[in-house]
């Protein structure tokens, strides 16, 4: 009986310390919180202002909205602001955005208009430090350089910052290497988890169950109608609560950063 007991207690302890985040501390969370930051800019949802492109970061400014990105590598190395792995959404071609340099893929229209992938770098350039940004790390062929050149770039930059990504090791990067940069989880429902990953891990990635190895200081996860326990006990034990993507004032009520779209919502809530 002593044994099973002991066996369930060593359970209940790995299991708090495979959720266990880092709690940031109060003046890092405050500068982020209680802000709305625009999904992929201040973009229409018929693509008119194309996501991720300069235009919908200036809107993003001009509104006084905080702004989330996505950053990945093209064929040359060069830092580019684009969600997809590919480029079939946004202009018709079925071939990874990876397969092009960065010359070629200016040159493409995104969304029948005649936005532009942007660099990094100039997104960085545009927003100057006007708004916070949430910067999403893409998992890809080299995450690690990802990590490192992104960093590097970002030591310069004047501006308020954190990044997030699904995948942990690279949450994990920031942690080792920059501790000092605000850094969080991105996390959704096993069902999409699913399309990606092995099922099993799927489920631990649904459940931040990987949290040991990036110990986030936030936790950004999808609007569902419930969280899971192993989440809500990582809010609990200090991880701040983020939900994507939101288009209702509400969700500001369960949460301390809220990333929206397609709707206007005050800058701030308190």
């Amino acid at each position: 009986m002593m044994l099973l007991a002991a066996g369930i207690l060593l359970l209940v302890i790995l299991y708090f310390l495979m959720i266990l985040p880092s709690r940031g501390d109060a003046q890092m969370i405050d500068r982020f919180s209680n802000a709305y930051y625009a999904h992929r800019g201040l973009y229409n949802a018929d693509q008119s202002v194309a996501e991720n492109t300069l235009e919908a970061f200036k809107r993003a400014c001009d509104k006084g909205y905080g702004a989330e990105l996505d950053i990945r590598f093209s064929k040359d190395g060069q830092i580019v602001v684009f969600h997809d792995d590919t480029l079939k959404r946004a202009a018709g071609i079925d071939r990874p955005v990876e397969a092009f340099t960065y010359q070629e893929l200016s040159e493409i229209p995104l969304y029948g208009t005649n936005a532009r992938i942007p660099l990094f770098s100039d997104v960085l350039a545009a927003v100057n430090g006007q708004i916070p940004l949430i910067i999403e790390l893409k998992s890809g062929k080299q995450n690690r350089k990802l990590c490192e050149k992104a960093y590097a770039m970002l030591r310069d930059y004047r501006g308020l910052y954190c990044i997030e990504s699904f995948d942990p090791l690279m949450v994990r990067w920031f942690k080792k290497n920059a501790p000092e940069v605000f850094r969080g989880q991105l996390a959704c429902s096993v069902g999409k988890a699913a399309k990606g990953l092995p099922k099993f891990v799927a489920f631990m990635a649904s459940r931040c169950l990987f949290n040991f190895l990036s110990r986030p200081h936030f936790i950004a996860y999808e609007l569902v109608k419930k969280k899971p326990l192993s989440v809500r006990l990582s809010e609990k034990l200090g991880a701040v609560p983020v939900c994507w993507t939101s288009n209702d004032p509400k969700d500001a009520e369960k949460n301390q950063l809220v990333i929206f779209e397609h709707c206007e919502p005050p800058a701030t809530f308190s």
